[in-house]
Formats: structure tokens, sequence, C-alpha cells
């Protein structure tokens, strides 16, 4: 096997205006010699994150976006520093700190207008630039979640953090599960401190300037952050910065740090007055995830906030059916992060449509399962995970559904190991495959299972670990159905049930779950082949 039968050609990526393959000497769509660490929980994430940007120096440089970022999140730091007073220190002692967030929908519609301006009004004080980002489509959002830091004279110090961890309320949680004391309001069931199960990646090395590269396209972007005439107005009576300033000139990318082999994957949409780095949109994530499943063997496992759309699924069904050894483990939340009558049925309705593809090619091949912690408080499952073999993997922003794979901004890192062809089993028939990949999958198996480091060896083995997944949550299941009686077994998965939406429902659920909550921005002759 070779790098090129997992990752995507610069030709595959099917976006020649963008810099980023490039941008390299040799031309390749991806970057070799990466250190790439799992900061599984935003309790790993958040200190590790405040530990790098406090050891910044006057000239360094500090690049980030996001989703939703709360001023007053804490990033678990000795000093108690909020998300705003991390970044607005740096800015006071003189590093560059650009920022770029999505502007949002209003608060009353569960959004995060107010939290995201507030962040950049404290951020601009001390120095820094943080603008609200509105360039997307009708709907849309920018779902990008990474930092990167630059540090001229010392690139030894270089980092990018990568994945689905916004700087935001309810994210500071651990693998106990217990929740974050600062919560973000959801659905009643998660009770006040909703649990939340995440994953960032930092990754160190050459592929640090691929993600700083992400970035500067968008900031270079001569395209009005907002075109919405009330939005222009509001800006400017409160002075808003409204204008992106000069960034420094790119440092040489940093030396090879590791032995992992990194791309990413993006999603921009096809938009009016398009994006001058993707003028006909990028579906890399999706033509990613394509490719890579398309080589699956043994075993596909995932865990997602969402799981819809047909369209989407049958890309893990077309595997499943030609590859009759084929499993698929699929770690989703247990409800809708939302309540109310007209939320949560459109997304039952996607979810059904993603499942009956599912189960249709795989059978009994295909486990899809819910988490809940030792309490049995439902979990919520925010981490964006695809592994396939223990080979590849991806970490990022994007979901399997629509929106993610079509319509919003999205980022992604795919990784596998340089020697990809020493992968599979480092010469012994089941030995441990050295790779992200199966790392990852472990660790993730460990906490699912009440698992100990020394107990995993019936997990290397992908029917094994399939067959244990089983076995854990029949017996959590079988426990929690005979009233809780006795101690609670090991385990925090149960098997995913999807609730009945009636005929009725459906009539008004499935067109609002097409047009609001997953919406195809698909060119159309795409959309009817089904294709990406």
């Amino acid at each position: 096997m070779r790098p090129t039968d997992w990752l995507l050609s610069s030709d595959e990526r099917q976006n020649p205006a963008t810099r980023l393959d490039r941008r390299h000497v040799d031309g390749a769509a991806w970057t070799t010699g990466n250190d790439v660490t799992l900061l599984v929980h935003g309790r790993s994430y958040f200190p590790e994150l405040a530990g790098c940007v406090e050891r910044m120096r006057a000239g360094d440089l500090l690049l980030f976006t996001d989703w939703r970022g709360d001023p007053d999140q804490a990033v678990g730091h000795p000093d108690d520093l909020t998300v705003a007073q991390l970044l607005a220190r740096a800015a006071s002692r003189g590093v560059v700190v650009k920022g770029l967030v999505w502007r949002s929908h209003l608060d009353r519609f569960q959004f995060s207008e107010q939290e995201n301006r507030h962040l950049g009004e404290e951020i601009e004080a001390a120095g820094g630039e943080c603008l609200r980002d509105m360039r997307v489509l009708p709907g849309g959002s920018h779902h990008q979640k990474f930092v990167v830091l630059r540090h001229p004279g010392r690139p030894e110090d270089d980092v990018a953090f990568v994945g689905g961890i916004d700087l935001c309320h309810s994210r500071f949680d651990d693998a106990e599960h217990t929740g974050d004391a600062q919560p973000q309001p959801m659905a009643r069931v998660y009770g006040p401190r909703p649990p939340w199960h995440d994953i960032q990646l930092a990754i160190r090395g050459p592929a640090v300037g691929d993600v700083e590269t992400v970035f500067r396209e968008r900031w270079e972007d001569p395209a009005p952050l907002t075109r919405n005439p009330i939005n222009v107005i509001a800006d400017r009576m409160r002075r808003e910065d409204r204008t992106p300033g000069a960034l420094p000139p790119q440092l040489p990318d940093p030396a090879p740090a590791g032995s992992q082999t990194v791309q990413l994957l993006r999603t921009y949409p096809r938009r009016l007055r398009g994006y001058p780095f993707a003028p006909h949109g990028e579906r890399s994530v999706a033509h990613g995830n394509r490719k890579a499943v398309s080589m699956a063997r043994e075993l596909l496992y995932v865990e997602d906030q969402y799981l819809w759309s047909r369209d989407v699924a049958r890309c893990f069904a077309d595997a499943l059916r030609t590859r009759r050894r084929l499993r698929m483990i699929v770690v989703i939340p247990h409800y809708p992060d939302q309540d109310g009558r007209g939320s949560i049925p459109p997304d039952l309705v996607g979810r059904q449509q993603a499942i009956e593809v599912l189960r249709s090619a795989g059978g009994d091949r295909v486990a899809i399962y819910g988490l809940e912690n030792h309490a049995g408080t439902p979990v919520y499952v925010h981490a964006k995970v695809c592994i396939v073999d223990d080979v590849w993997c991806s970490v990022g922003s994007d979901n399997v559904n629509l929106r993610s794979w079509t319509h919003d901004s999205e980022l992604a890192c795919a990784v596998v190991p340089d020697d990809v062809s020493a992968s599979p089993n480092d010469g012994a028939p089941r030995g441990p495959r050295k790779t992200l990949a199966r790392e990852l999958r472990l660790r993730l198996a460990r906490e699912h299972l009440d698992r100990a480091v020394d107990d995993e060896e019936e997990l290397l083995d992908p029917a094994g670990a399939f067959a244990a997944f089983a076995k854990s949550a029949a017996r959590l299941e079988a426990w929690t159905r005979g009233g809780r009686v006795g101690p609670r077994p090991p385990g925090r998965l149960r098997p995913y049930v999807l609730p009945p939406v009636s005929a009725t429902t459906r009539l008004w659920a499935a067109p609002a779950y097409r047009l609001l909550l997953d919406p195809d921005a698909r060119p159309r002759h795409l959309r009817r082949k089904g294709e990406f």
C-alpha cells in the first residue's frame, strides 16, 4: 500500500485555485514527518493550548478560527484564565493575534451571536484582531475549529490544534463525563451539566504550515465579512473592526518532527462571488472519506454528532455491501441536543435515512451505540472521527451529513503513517499496528468499555473489538431494563434505538430536515446522481 491509495491527489481534491497543495515543493497534497498527538476531551485540550499560548513571546503569531467562542470559558490554567484572558494576555505581550469566528445566527435560536462578538471585543482591546465572518451560504456557518501557533526563530515550538472542540462552554469535560462547570443549555435529558465527548489533535511538523495556509486563505479573502445591510449598520454604530489587517509573511514550514503523514480535508460551498481560494467550492472532506472508506476490508469505526443523509451513508454502505467481512461500529448521541417538537423530528428523520441505508447494506455487521456516563446520564457525542482498518483516521469539524460534506466550511485532518506499507501487522499475524488510527481506536474503546491499558488484547482484532462492543452494550442494556439491580456492569455504551416518527410527522419533518438542518450545496448534476 502507498499513501496515494489512501489520500487524495491534488487533482482528486478538485480545487486547483487553492495554494494548499501547490505550496509543496514536491506537489504532494499532504506532508510527511509530522508528530500528531491525541487530545481526547476539552480537559486535555484546553490546558495544553493554554500552556503553549502562555509561552509565546512578542513577535510570535497566533491564528484561530471558531464556530463559537465564549469569552468567560475557563481553560484549566493555574491563573484561572478564561479564553478571552488567555488570548488578550498574549496580544498584550506583543504576540500577533488574529482570529476569525463565525458571526452566528441570533441567540434566541440557540446560537452565539453575542458571545462571539464579545470575544472579539476583548481581544481587540488588548491589541489583537478578531473578526466575525459571515461569508457563508444563507443558513450556513463557518464550522472550522483550529488554532495555529508560529514562533519566528523557534520553529520547534510551532504547533497546530485541529479538531471538533470549540473554545466555549460545555467542552471542558473528561473521560469520566461529569460535564463542564460552565454548561451550555441543552435538552433536559442531559441534565444541568451536560456530559460532552470530543477530540482535538495537536500537530507538530510540516503540516503546521498547511493549517496556517487554510487560515491565510480565509483571512485574505477580499469579500466583505457580511453583506447584510442591518449587520453593516450595526457594526458601524459599534465601530466594530470589519477590515482584516495585514498578516506577517508566512514562515517556512517546521522541520519534520515525527512519522505521520497528514492531509487537510476541507468543505467550502460554491457561493455567489465565491471564495477566491475555492471559486467552485471544495468537497475534499467528502472525497477523502469516500476514497479511504473504499479501501476498508475489516473495520470502520465512526463517532459522530449526527449520522444523517442517505447519500452520505451510501459512502459506507457501498463498502459494506462489497466487503462481506467488513464491520462497522458507530457511536452517536442517544438524544438530540435540543428539546422541542419542532427540532427533534427533523433530526430523527435524517438519522433514520442514514441508518436504513447502512443496515440494508451491512445487516448485523453494523452496530450503532449511544453513550452514557456511570450515573446513567446520556453523553453528548460531539466528536467527529472516522477510522478505517487502523490505517487511516480523520479527526476534524466535519460531521457525517450533507451540511458538513457540502454546505458549511469544515476542516479535518486525515492521518496515515509515513510508511503505510509497514502498518498492517508489523511482521506478526496480529501484532499491534503502530498507527495513530489504532491508537485512537483503542483509546476510545478503553474509555467506552471501561477497559485498562493492559486489558485490550481482545480489542486488537477487528472481529474481537466488534464482539466486545456488542457484549458490553448488551450487558448494560439488560441491567438497565432490569431495573438497575445489582452492580452496574462495566462499559458506557447501550444499543442505539431510533425513536419512532409517525407518517404524519414526517410530512413536515422531512422538508424541515432537508431545507434547514441538512441543506445540500452540491451542484444539481451531482445531486441527481448522488455523487460528490
